[in-house]
């Protein structure tokens, strides 16, 4: 059976396949690999003038075809989960990815021809109008649903939010910042003692939470005591801590 087609319509042996199988209706997994290599083999004959270039592809395709239809005939080799491989299984993988791409490329340039012939202007909507948000009817949102069912839900939402934390670091503690100075805590520390004569340290430092406030504190401490400004005296072992200004 002669087939009259013009090489200008196909894009490849793939294209000209597809062609083929559409023409002759055929499930593009069970290909009649005689009807087609024939078809196709009718198809180079009649391009038997062209440039050797442009038809390298297309021989190539028509070797593989061959081959293909060799062994059919010959029994099914058997891969490693016993199942018989099909000759012709890697061409209908080329044929349906080369398919994708063909109706893909076809999409965009059907995208671009209805692009162009688009026009847009710029809103000229009030932008009260834009900000405006429909109210919520709680009624209509909750109708139907039981005290039951919001604790249900109540319940499915909390534990997604536990079920977000990460274990590990949602143990450790808020790193929180404190603004304070040792020469700020300093002029407090003196200006706390100027009417006292003398007091505990314990109770100097109960005055100030936080780790970083103590710590600041107890230097501030040791700089006054350093610079003479305050003594420090613990009358017995293990007794409290005096400061005398």
């Amino acid at each position: 059976m002669a087939l009259e087609v013009k090489l200008e319509a196909f894009e490849g042996p793939l294209d000209l396949l597809l062609h083929l199988i559409d023409k002759n209706k055929i499930d593009i997994y069970d290909i009649p690999i005689s009807l087609i290599t024939s078809q196709y083999m009718d198809y180079l004959n009649a391009l038997s003038d062209a440039d050797p270039d442009s038809l390298s592809e297309f021989l190539v395709m028509a070797a593989t075809l061959l081959d293909i239809k060799c062994r059919m005939l010959l029994p099914r080799e058997v891969n490693e989960e016993g199942e018989e491989e099909d000759p012709r299984s890697e061409l209908v993988e080329q044929l349906l990815e080369y398919k994708i791409y063909k109706y893909m490329s076809q999409e965009l340039k059907f995208m671009e021809r209805d692009a162009g012939r688009s026009l847009f202007k710029e809103s000229t909507m009030p932008e009260e109008l834009l900000a405006y948000e429909e109210p919520v009817d709680y009624e209509e949102l909750l109708k139907g649903l039981s005290l039951k069912d919001l604790e249900r839900i109540f319940k499915e939402t909390m534990k997604r939010q536990e079920d977000r934390k990460d274990p590990i670091r949602s143990k450790f503690g808020r790193i929180e910042k404190e603004e304070v100075s040792l020469e700020r805590r300093t002029g407090e520390l003196l200006q706390y003692s100027q009417n006292r004569e003398k007091f505990s340290f314990g109770e100097l430092i109960g005055m100030f939470k936080g780790k970083l406030q103590m710590v600041v504190t107890f230097l501030a401490v040791l700089e006054l005591i350093r610079s003479n400004n305050w003594k420090a005296v613990q009358e017995e072992d293990g007794g409290e801590i005096m400061i005398w200004t």
